[in-house]
């Protein structure tokens, strides 16, 4: 069994739709950024490929390559599930923390679990999303942005 962690954070920004968890939320800014800048997935991409040793998004998803420009966050997620896949590791759960003051999250919720999950090929019970305010406290708690953090926890297959 092996842990990772991950993080992200974007900016908000106007004309740009909010994609957090591969659900698109109704919000008057979507978020900066080189992808659909989708904060919860990239975050849980981190936590995966760290637990496996394979690196960050950053590595296998540069943002200098055009490729990406608006990349489906939930597209890069399958994907680097499929790199751990290769080095022989599978995700047996994952824990997911969004900061932010709004939106508000909790309708949210279950629809994110249900798509990181289909994105992780495990069962929407493997997976968590919590949503917390930052309580007015710095740049968040002046809502201007989203962050998320996430833990997973891998197996190596046959072991």
């Amino acid at each position: 069994m092996r842990v990772g962690t991950g993080y992200d954070s974007h900016r908000f920004a106007a004309g740009r739709r909010l994609v957090l968890g591969g659900v698109i939320i109704a919000h008057e800014f979507g978020l900066a950024g080189h992808s659909d800048a989708g904060v919860v997935a990239h975050a849980v991409t981190d936590a995966i490929l760290g637990a496996a040793g394979a690196g960050d998004i950053g590595r296998h998803f540069p943002p200098a390559d055009a490729r990406w420009r608006d990349a489906d966050s939930l597209s890069l997620l399958r994907t680097a599930a499929a790199i751990i896949a290769e080095d022989n590791y599978q995700v047996v759960n994952v824990d997911v923390t969004v900061v932010c003051e709004s939106p508000r999250l909790a309708t949210h919720i279950e629809a994110m679990r249900q798509a990181l999950a289909g994105a992780l090929g495990i069962a929407p019970r493997l997976v968590s999303v919590k949503g917390k305010s930052n309580e007015g406290m710095g740049w968040i708690g002046r809502g201007e942005g989203i962050a998320a953090l996430a833990v997973a926890l891998v197996h190596a297959i046959g072991e």
